[in-house]
């Protein structure tokens, strides 16, 4: 009998070592800390065969070859060949509507910050009754619902008027769209597309007020423009900032034109040969690129090789990043939040979609947080082979959704607060590893749903698993990782003060405020053993965070970018050397 107490007893406590040396583990799986986000640098001029220099105040006859003789960015668009560069001037640049073809390198001058900005000021308004200003606008952006969208099950909860790509920002603080002129308060706005009105409620007087007069900055297109045809290269972009933009910022075209009125996933059509697809423009990269104030979402991206790396998108109407039918792409250390701030419901939006047919997309080590009303990365129909490693997922509806899919590693990363922290649909081989759950569950799931006619038809049954995760026989769970995530699950709910295996103390080392970007600024970030804290507690928050820009129990301000704190050089580049232009 003693001997069968000790062995309990000896057995307990190496249980209880495992679980403890499990939640000290090194960096290996989770999340490094850092840096997230645009790092702050210099940047040299390009070795390039012709360098253009762009100012806010350059002029389109200048020929644009020295710093003293700027020309527009306009200008300088229509004048590049492949392998040139474009160099711009710190400021604000209200432009948009470009479109280039040609593999060029876009970037700041030195440390300068450039800022593209979608909106025109209006300077001109007439007052009414009751509180209410009106100014006519001829650039306005009416849109529909995509035709999949239900209005009969969804009218009830999203107005029309919220899918409308108009944006209006008054102080810099965007405005909520109203149905009509007596719905108006001092934080919305209401147009009369027929008679081509903008109105307000709150005085105009001395304010700053800025109106949507673009539907996009820049448009990577495969088809000839400026006289010149496609080189196939991707443009190289960093250190920009793009903001306030009806429908998109940037989009990377590949065989087809889509049009705000049409559905920009359609390309490849059906079941498609990867050789046929994403070979029209390659090797796209954007580093230390800041994407905010998109009516719609960032960026549609589509091609092969696509890198987008420290990057900040935030604040769209829908998603965030969308890679449509795209092999050997790379989304690494990233800030994606609040996203779908519409509120639009029944549009299933993601902080990062990846969909249609997609090859090996790799989302490693990024910060997906505040998205109460978004997903947030969606593997959504005919991927294959992603990898999903060591990123930071919270207040996310489902944190990771891998959907009508096969073959994805899902390792090393942080669910805290989702409705769901995994979750896999209608997929197969399915590899989930060490992976830390807060108060999140996991699901792995098959219904009705399949590929047939996707995209149109929506989810009509879902079941929830609860405080834990199983696995269907369509799913391979490997024996040793499914232990290793039932026992960190149990680490996360049990032992929340061990901070559930997860390091790192951020700080804040970057604000672009100083751009007059609309709460962009720096904010610490909890530790994960703070957000873990309050896992089990009979008072935690659950589920979706309960307003956006707000860092529950960290004490953060609202509207501010979180940044880590910054390491060396070495350690910029330590996961990057594989990738082409890292």
């Amino acid at each position: 009998m003693r001997l069968v107490q000790q062995t309990a007893q000896c057995f307990r406590y190496c249980l209880l070592l495992s679980s403890l040396l499990f939640a000290a583990a090194p960096a290996y799986a989770q999340p490094s800390g850092g840096p997230y986000g645009p790092v702050d640098r210099r940047y040299e001029i390009p070795k390039a065969a012709h360098v253009y220099y762009v100012a806010p105040g350059g002029k389109a006859d200048s020929p644009g070859t020295t710093l003293e003789q700027p020309t527009t960015l306009k200008a300088a668009i229509e004048r590049v060949v492949t392998g040139d560069a474009i160099v711009m001037r710190g400021g604000v640049y209200r432009t948009g509507g470009l479109s280039l073809n040609q593999g060029i390198t876009l970037q700041p001058y030195a440390g300068e910050r450039p800022v593209l900005k979608g909106t025109e000021v209006a300077t001109k308004w007439e007052a009414l009754r009751n509180n209410v200003w009106r100014t006519s606008w001829a650039r306005l952006f009416p849109a529909e619902p995509r035709s999949w969208w239900q209005r009969s099950r969804e009218g009830m909860r999203t107005p029309l008027h919220r899918f409308n790509n108009d944006m209006v920002f008054v102080d810099g603080e965007l405005l909520k769209s109203a149905g009509w002129e007596g719905e108006l308060d001092a934080h919305s706005f209401y147009i009369d597309y027929k008679g081509g009105y903008v109105y307000i409620g709150v005085d105009p007087a001395n304010r700053l007020v800025e109106i949507t007069a673009f539907d996009s900055a820049l448009v990577r297109t495969s088809a000839p423009v400026h006289g010149k045809t496609s080189d196939r290269k991707g443009p190289v972009i960093r250190g920009i900032t793009f903001t306030q933009y009806a429908y998109r910022a940037l989009e990377v075209e590949g065989k087809k034109h889509f049009t705000a009125a049409d559905e920009p996933t359609d390309e490849p059509v059906g079941l498609s040969d990867p050789a046929t697809f994403g070979k029209e423009v390659v090797g796209t990269l954007l580093e230390n690129v800041t994407i905010s104030y998109c009516s719609r979402v960032a960026g549609y991206f589509r091609g092969d090789g696509l890198v987008i790396r420290n990057s900040l998108v935030s604040d769209t109407g829908t998603e965030g990043i969308y890679v449509i039918g795209s092999s050997d792409v790379l989304l690494e250390r990233n800030i994606v939040r609040r996203n779908n701030i519409n509120q639009l419901t029944g549009y299933y939006p993601a902080a990062v979609k990846i969909f249609n047919q997609t090859r090996r997309v790799t989302f490693r080590d990024n910060l997906v947080i505040e998205q109460p009303y978004s997903n947030g990365v969606w593997y959504d129909v005919g991927n294959r082979d992603g990898v999903f490693v060591n990123n930071w997922i919270e207040g996310a509806i489902n944190g990771f959704f891998f959907e009508i899919s096969r073959g994805v590693t899902v390792a090393g990363n942080v669910f805290v607060r989702c409705d769901r922290g995994i979750f896999v649909l209608n997929s197969a081989d399915a590899r989930v590893y060490n992976n830390t759950f807060v108060d999140t569950p996991a699901s792995f799931e098959r219904n009705e749903r399949s590929a047939t006619g996707d995209h149109r038809q929506r989810l009509r049954a879902r079941h929830r698993t609860g405080r834990g995760c199983r696995a269907i026989a369509s799913h391979r769970l490997e024996p040793r990782g499914h232990r290793q995530l039932c026992l960190q699950l149990w680490v996360a709910r049990r032992v929340p003060q061990a901070g559930a295996g997860v390091r790192g103390q951020w700080t804040a080392v970057r604000s672009d405020s100083a751009v007059d970007l609309q709460g962009s600024g720096p904010r610490p970030v909890r530790t994960a053993a703070a957000a873990s804290a309050n896992a089990g507690r009979a008072d935690a928050p659950r589920g979706r965070p309960p307003a956006p820009g707000l860092e529950r129990g960290g004490g953060a301000l609202p509207g501010r970018v979180p940044v880590p704190a910054l390491r060396d050089d070495a350690r910029l580049t330590s996961h990057s050397t594989t990738w082409p232009r890292g």
